[in-house]
């Protein structure tokens, strides 16, 4: 099998599995595996192959992050190979990626947060109606339930029980989860049900958010709705769908402090992934400290 061949085949096996997003991400990894090891066979690629590809790909200014997703991509398609004998997925034995710097999170402070939400009327989407109420219901779900973008688009309309109050969520591997919908966000997805008709060109259509051309919307819309929606509200910094997710997780735990809870509305798989966003609140649980301590009240008295 030709070079062109497995990666194609590499592709069409992922795609059943993977966002649009990934899939690109991993084809050009693997393409630039393949412009480094040039004519050489993948079934003769050897590890130190793997370092230098890697060690270059470094040295030409790729982050480490990067190069994290570029060697799991590399990985997953010697694994794709192997089974049909093509290459040895062993000559990543031991190959590590640079360590990425951690980064925390970026929230926006409450205010911020509240202020993008409750914008009036005047100030959203001018185009339609229909398209004001479907930016502040997807607002709204972002803020307010913290689901990533993807989640977002992925929503059907069966998917929103207002009676309840809760959505149902579609994460990463297409794993369940239950969320609650506030008030806020049953109120402005029902005004979004009753104007949604008119976008909608499909009959029969599950999405629960449609674009202007009356398909399930894109994340590109949804980022330039909300990048919009931020400048319009003199909020200057870059807003982003995932600067939501990270507002609400950190909105979420300075109120509650239940580290746990936060990590069942996110999704995350390990708590470690939910612990990031505990140095926000460090001033708050200073305080509990300072109140709670029987060392910190001693101190005091």
């Amino acid at each position: 099998m030709d070079h062109q061949a497995a990666l194609a085949s590499f592709i069409a096996s992922l795609r059943a599995r993977g966002s649009e997003q990934t899939l690109a991400r991993y084809e050009r990894a693997c393409i630039a595996l393949l412009e480094q090891l040039g004519d050489k066979p993948l079934q003769q690629a050897t590890r130190h192959d793997m370092q230098r590809a890697l060690a270059r790909l470094h040295a030409g200014g790729l982050a480490p992050r990067t190069l994290a997703v570029t060697l799991s991509a590399w990985r997953t398609w010697f694994r794709h190979l192997a089974k049909v004998g093509e290459a040895d997925p062993a000559v990543f034995s031991g190959i590590k990626a640079p360590r990425a710097p951690k980064r925390l999170p970026n929230a926006l402070t409450e205010s911020e947060a509240m202020r993008l939400v409750d914008a009036p009327a005047s100030a959203a989407e001018p185009h339609s109606p229909a398209i004001a109420a479907r930016d502040q219901a997807m607002f709204e779900v972002l803020y307010g339930c913290g689901i990533r973008v993807g989640e977002l688009v992925g929503l059907d309309v069966r998917d929103a029980d207002l009676d309840r109050g809760e959505m149902r969520v579609f994460g990463k591997g297409r794993k369940e989860r239950v969320v609650p919908l506030g008030a806020p966000a049953c109120t402005a997805i029902r005004k979004w049900l009753d104007l949604r008709s008119s976008l909608v060109t499909e009959v029969g259509l599950p999405a629960l958010f449609v674009g202007a051309r009356g398909e399930r919307i894109s994340p590109p819309v949804v980022r330039r709705a909300l990048k919009l929606r931020a400048l319009q509200q003199g909020i200057s910094s870059h807003v982003y769908p995932h600067r939501l997710r990270h507002s609400f997780a950190s909105h979420v735990l300075q109120s509650s402090q239940d580290l746990r809870a936060v990590q069942e509305l996110m999704g995350h798989a390990s708590i470690a992934s939910t612990q990031v966003y505990t140095h926000l609140d460090f001033q708050h649980l200073a305080k509990v400290y300072d109140q709670a301590h029987p060392r910190a009240r001693k101190r005091k008295a």
